[in-house]
Protein backbone atom coordinates (compact mmCIF):
# COMPACT_ATOMS: atom_id res chain seq x y z
CA UNK A 1 0.00 0.00 0.00
CA UNK A 2 1.31 3.45 -0.95
CA UNK A 3 2.30 5.57 2.02
CA UNK A 4 0.47 8.89 2.24
CA UNK A 5 2.79 11.85 1.70
CA UNK A 6 2.03 15.31 3.07
CA UNK A 7 3.57 18.35 1.38
CA UNK A 8 3.67 21.40 3.63
CA UNK A 9 3.83 24.93 2.23
CA UNK A 10 1.61 23.81 -0.65
CA UNK A 11 0.55 27.39 -1.35
CA UNK A 12 4.20 28.45 -1.84
CA UNK A 13 6.24 28.11 -5.01
CA UNK A 14 8.45 25.25 -3.82
CA UNK A 15 5.56 23.30 -2.31
CA UNK A 16 3.44 23.73 -5.44
CA UNK A 17 6.31 22.54 -7.61
CA UNK A 18 6.85 19.44 -5.46
CA UNK A 19 3.13 18.63 -5.61
CA UNK A 20 3.16 19.02 -9.40
CA UNK A 21 6.15 16.71 -9.93
CA UNK A 22 4.86 14.17 -7.40
CA UNK A 23 1.41 14.03 -9.01
CA UNK A 24 3.07 13.02 -12.27
CA UNK A 25 4.41 9.90 -10.50
CA UNK A 26 1.70 8.76 -8.06
CA UNK A 27 -2.07 9.10 -7.64
CA UNK A 28 -3.28 12.40 -6.20
CA UNK A 29 -5.26 10.53 -3.54
CA UNK A 30 -1.94 9.50 -1.98
CA UNK A 31 -0.79 13.12 -1.74
CA UNK A 32 -1.94 15.40 1.06
CA UNK A 33 -1.27 19.13 0.83
CA UNK A 34 -1.01 21.46 3.80
CA UNK A 35 -2.46 24.95 3.49
CA UNK A 36 -2.70 27.64 6.13
CA UNK A 37 -5.82 29.55 5.09
CA UNK A 38 -9.04 27.53 4.95
CA UNK A 39 -10.59 30.14 2.64
CA UNK A 40 -7.88 29.91 0.01
CA UNK A 41 -9.03 29.57 -3.57
CA UNK A 42 -6.18 27.09 -3.90
CA UNK A 43 -8.08 24.65 -1.69
CA UNK A 44 -10.78 24.36 -4.37
CA UNK A 45 -8.14 23.83 -7.04
CA UNK A 46 -6.38 21.09 -5.10
CA UNK A 47 -9.66 19.35 -4.21
CA UNK A 48 -10.77 19.44 -7.84
CA UNK A 49 -7.66 17.42 -8.68
CA UNK A 50 -8.37 14.86 -5.91
CA UNK A 51 -5.60 15.91 -3.53
CA UNK A 52 -6.21 15.39 0.18
CA UNK A 53 -6.31 18.96 1.53
CA UNK A 54 -5.30 19.60 5.14
CA UNK A 55 -5.57 23.03 6.79
CA UNK A 56 -3.19 23.95 9.61
CA UNK A 57 -0.82 26.66 10.74
CA UNK A 58 2.75 26.21 11.97
CA UNK A 59 1.79 28.53 14.86
CA UNK A 60 -0.99 26.18 15.98
CA UNK A 61 0.25 22.88 17.40
CA UNK A 62 -3.24 21.38 17.77
CA UNK A 63 -4.09 22.09 14.13
CA UNK A 64 -0.87 20.42 13.01
CA UNK A 65 -1.57 17.30 15.05
CA UNK A 66 -4.96 16.99 13.36
CA UNK A 67 -3.53 17.67 9.91
CA UNK A 68 -0.80 15.04 10.33
CA UNK A 69 -3.27 12.24 11.18
CA UNK A 70 -2.67 9.11 9.03
CA UNK A 71 0.35 10.69 7.30
CA UNK A 72 3.42 8.48 6.96
CA UNK A 73 5.82 10.81 5.10
CA UNK A 74 6.20 14.54 5.73
CA UNK A 75 7.89 16.91 3.28
CA UNK A 76 8.59 19.77 5.66
CA UNK A 77 9.17 23.10 3.92
CA UNK A 78 10.89 25.49 6.32
CA UNK A 79 8.83 28.51 7.33
CA UNK A 80 9.60 31.94 5.84
CA UNK A 81 8.75 33.90 9.00
CA UNK A 82 12.33 34.16 10.25
CA UNK A 83 11.44 35.83 13.57
CA UNK A 84 8.93 33.13 14.54
CA UNK A 85 10.43 30.16 12.74
CA UNK A 86 11.93 28.40 15.77
CA UNK A 87 8.69 27.91 17.73
CA UNK A 88 6.86 27.10 14.49
CA UNK A 89 9.34 24.40 13.56
CA UNK A 90 9.24 22.98 17.06
CA UNK A 91 5.48 22.60 16.65
CA UNK A 92 5.92 20.76 13.34
CA UNK A 93 8.42 18.27 14.76
CA UNK A 94 6.34 17.73 17.91
CA UNK A 95 3.17 17.18 15.88
CA UNK A 96 4.97 14.80 13.52
CA UNK A 97 6.17 12.70 16.44
CA UNK A 98 2.75 12.74 18.08
CA UNK A 99 1.07 11.65 14.82
CA UNK A 100 3.48 8.76 14.32
CA UNK A 101 4.97 10.06 11.08
CA UNK A 102 7.65 7.66 9.83
CA UNK A 103 9.79 9.91 7.60
CA UNK A 104 10.57 13.64 7.55
CA UNK A 105 12.22 15.34 4.60
CA UNK A 106 13.26 18.82 5.73
CA UNK A 107 14.36 21.76 3.58
CA UNK A 108 17.35 23.35 5.30
CA UNK A 109 20.20 25.53 4.03
CA UNK A 110 23.87 25.05 3.14
CA UNK A 111 26.31 26.82 5.41
CA UNK A 112 29.94 27.05 6.46
CA UNK A 113 29.73 29.36 9.48
CA UNK A 114 27.50 28.24 12.37
CA UNK A 115 28.68 30.99 14.72
CA UNK A 116 26.37 33.54 16.30
CA UNK A 117 28.34 36.35 14.65
CA UNK A 118 27.92 35.01 11.09
CA UNK A 119 26.02 37.29 8.65
CA UNK A 120 23.21 34.74 8.39
CA UNK A 121 23.27 33.63 12.03
CA UNK A 122 19.50 34.03 12.51
CA UNK A 123 18.64 32.06 9.40
CA UNK A 124 21.26 29.38 9.93
CA UNK A 125 20.55 29.07 13.66
CA UNK A 126 16.90 28.19 13.16
CA UNK A 127 17.75 25.57 10.54
CA UNK A 128 20.47 24.05 12.71
CA UNK A 129 18.15 23.81 15.72
CA UNK A 130 15.37 22.30 13.62
CA UNK A 131 17.75 19.66 12.30
CA UNK A 132 18.68 18.79 15.89
CA UNK A 133 15.02 18.51 16.91
CA UNK A 134 14.30 16.23 13.96
CA UNK A 135 17.24 13.96 14.78
CA UNK A 136 16.24 13.83 18.46
CA UNK A 137 12.64 12.94 17.56
CA UNK A 138 13.57 9.43 16.50
CA UNK A 139 11.78 9.88 13.18
CA UNK A 140 13.71 8.69 10.14
CA UNK A 141 14.90 11.83 8.38
CA UNK A 142 16.41 13.20 5.20
CA UNK A 143 17.78 16.73 5.50
CA UNK A 144 18.14 18.66 2.27
CA UNK A 145 20.50 21.62 2.59
CA UNK A 146 19.51 23.95 -0.22
CA UNK A 147 21.84 26.44 -1.83
CA UNK A 148 20.28 29.68 -3.14
CA UNK A 149 17.58 29.48 -5.78
CA UNK A 150 18.42 30.88 -9.22
CA UNK A 151 15.20 32.88 -8.82
CA UNK A 152 16.75 35.06 -6.10
CA UNK A 153 19.12 36.61 -8.63
CA UNK A 154 16.30 38.79 -9.96
CA UNK A 155 15.35 39.71 -6.40
CA UNK A 156 18.95 40.77 -5.72
CA UNK A 157 19.54 42.82 -8.88
CA UNK A 158 16.15 43.83 -10.24
CA UNK A 159 14.28 43.12 -13.46
CA UNK A 160 15.35 43.92 -17.02
CA UNK A 161 13.85 47.40 -16.98
CA UNK A 162 15.68 48.33 -13.78
CA UNK A 163 18.99 46.94 -15.04
CA UNK A 164 18.79 48.71 -18.38
CA UNK A 165 18.07 51.94 -16.56
CA UNK A 166 20.96 51.72 -14.08
CA UNK A 167 23.32 49.49 -16.12
CA UNK A 168 24.84 48.63 -12.75
CA UNK A 169 24.49 45.91 -10.12
CA UNK A 170 25.18 47.24 -6.61
CA UNK A 171 25.71 44.59 -3.93
CA UNK A 172 28.06 43.97 -0.98
CA UNK A 173 28.77 40.40 -2.13
CA UNK A 174 32.45 40.93 -2.96
CA UNK A 175 33.66 38.11 -5.18
CA UNK A 176 31.72 35.46 -3.29
CA UNK A 177 30.40 32.66 -5.50
CA UNK A 178 27.08 30.86 -5.30
CA UNK A 179 26.10 27.43 -6.64
CA UNK A 180 22.64 28.61 -7.72
CA UNK A 181 20.00 26.07 -8.77
CA UNK A 182 16.43 26.70 -9.94
CA UNK A 183 13.50 25.94 -7.67
CA UNK A 184 12.16 23.27 -10.03
CA UNK A 185 15.41 21.31 -9.77
CA UNK A 186 15.12 21.29 -5.97
CA UNK A 187 11.50 20.13 -6.29
CA UNK A 188 12.25 17.39 -8.81
CA UNK A 189 15.07 16.08 -6.64
CA UNK A 190 12.79 16.07 -3.60
CA UNK A 191 10.27 13.95 -5.47
CA UNK A 192 12.98 11.50 -6.51
CA UNK A 193 13.80 11.14 -2.81
CA UNK A 194 10.16 10.86 -1.71
CA UNK A 195 9.71 7.95 -4.11
CA UNK A 196 12.91 6.20 -2.97
CA UNK A 197 13.08 6.95 0.74
CA UNK A 198 14.97 3.84 1.76
CA UNK A 199 17.97 5.08 -0.24
CA UNK A 200 18.16 8.29 1.79
CA UNK A 201 17.32 7.28 5.37
CA UNK A 202 18.99 9.44 8.03
CA UNK A 203 21.07 11.24 5.41
CA UNK A 204 22.03 14.90 5.05
CA UNK A 205 22.38 16.04 1.45
CA UNK A 206 23.80 19.32 0.17
CA UNK A 207 21.87 20.57 -2.83
CA UNK A 208 24.08 22.83 -4.94
CA UNK A 209 23.83 23.88 -8.56
CA UNK A 210 26.26 22.51 -11.13
CA UNK A 211 27.91 25.93 -11.65
CA UNK A 212 29.34 28.48 -9.26
CA UNK A 213 29.15 32.15 -10.21
CA UNK A 214 29.85 35.46 -8.55
CA UNK A 215 28.10 38.68 -9.48
CA UNK A 216 30.91 39.70 -11.82
CA UNK A 217 30.03 36.56 -13.80
CA UNK A 218 26.32 37.32 -13.58
CA UNK A 219 26.79 40.91 -14.80
CA UNK A 220 28.88 39.65 -17.73
CA UNK A 221 26.29 37.01 -18.61
CA UNK A 222 23.40 39.45 -18.52
CA UNK A 223 25.43 41.93 -20.60
CA UNK A 224 25.59 39.29 -23.36
CA UNK A 225 21.87 38.62 -23.10
CA UNK A 226 20.66 42.24 -23.16
CA UNK A 227 23.51 43.38 -25.45
CA UNK A 228 24.23 46.30 -23.12
CA UNK A 229 27.24 46.49 -20.76
CA UNK A 230 26.10 45.82 -17.18
CA UNK A 231 28.64 46.67 -14.49
CA UNK A 232 28.94 45.06 -11.07
CA UNK A 233 30.08 47.32 -8.23
CA UNK A 234 30.78 45.68 -4.89
CA UNK A 235 29.85 48.18 -2.21
CA UNK A 236 30.58 48.05 1.48
CA UNK A 237 27.53 47.08 3.47
CA UNK A 238 27.04 50.63 4.78
CA UNK A 239 27.28 52.00 1.23
CA UNK A 240 24.75 49.43 0.08
CA UNK A 241 22.29 50.30 2.85
CA UNK A 242 22.64 54.00 2.04
CA UNK A 243 22.17 53.39 -1.69
CA UNK A 244 19.06 51.24 -1.22
CA UNK A 245 17.61 53.71 1.29
CA UNK A 246 18.01 56.47 -1.29
CA UNK A 247 16.03 54.29 -3.70
CA UNK A 248 13.21 54.03 -1.12
CA UNK A 249 13.58 50.28 -0.68
CA UNK A 250 11.77 48.99 2.44
CA UNK A 251 14.00 48.56 5.49
CA UNK A 252 13.06 44.87 5.88
CA UNK A 253 14.08 44.12 2.28
CA UNK A 254 17.34 46.02 2.67
CA UNK A 255 18.12 44.01 5.81
CA UNK A 256 17.39 40.71 4.09
CA UNK A 257 19.45 41.57 0.99
CA UNK A 258 22.28 42.85 3.16
CA UNK A 259 22.42 39.68 5.28
CA UNK A 260 22.39 37.32 2.32
CA UNK A 261 24.89 39.45 0.40
CA UNK A 262 27.29 39.36 3.34
CA UNK A 263 26.70 35.61 3.56
CA UNK A 264 27.68 35.30 -0.10
CA UNK A 265 30.80 37.42 0.53
CA UNK A 266 31.55 35.10 3.46
CA UNK A 267 31.47 32.16 0.99
CA UNK A 268 28.53 30.48 2.72
CA UNK A 269 27.13 29.40 -0.66
CA UNK A 270 30.44 28.48 -2.32
CA UNK A 271 29.81 24.77 -1.87
CA UNK A 272 31.30 21.69 -3.54
CA UNK A 273 28.87 18.79 -3.05
CA UNK A 274 27.23 17.33 -6.17
CA UNK A 275 24.39 15.61 -4.25
CA UNK A 276 21.76 17.45 -6.29
CA UNK A 277 23.21 16.22 -9.58
CA UNK A 278 23.37 12.69 -8.16
CA UNK A 279 19.71 12.71 -7.11
CA UNK A 280 18.56 14.32 -10.36
CA UNK A 281 20.85 12.08 -12.46
CA UNK A 282 21.74 15.16 -14.52
CA UNK A 283 23.25 18.61 -14.19
CA UNK A 284 21.10 21.48 -12.96
CA UNK A 285 19.71 24.08 -15.35
CA UNK A 286 22.55 26.28 -16.71
CA UNK A 287 22.54 29.76 -15.22
CA UNK A 288 22.83 31.30 -18.68
CA UNK A 289 19.62 29.53 -19.67
CA UNK A 290 17.82 30.77 -16.57
CA UNK A 291 19.06 34.35 -16.98
CA UNK A 292 18.07 34.31 -20.63
CA UNK A 293 14.51 33.37 -19.65
CA UNK A 294 14.38 36.31 -17.24
CA UNK A 295 16.31 39.03 -19.08
CA UNK A 296 15.93 38.28 -22.80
Amino acid sequence: MMRKILITGASGKLGKSVVKFLAEKIYAKNIAVLLRDKHEELIKQYKSKNFDVRVADYDNLASLKLAFHDIQVLYFVSGNDIENRLPQHKHVVEAAKSAGIKNIIYTSTVRKDDSKTAPLATVVGSHKQTEEWIKASGITYTILKHNLYSEVIKMFIGDKEQLLKSKTIYLPTGLGSVAFAPRNDFAEAAVNILLNLTNYENEILEFNGSEKLNFVDIAATISKIVKVPIEYISLTNSQFVTKMTELDMPVSIIGMLSAFSLGIANEEFDQQSNDLETVLKRKTQPIYEYLEEVYK
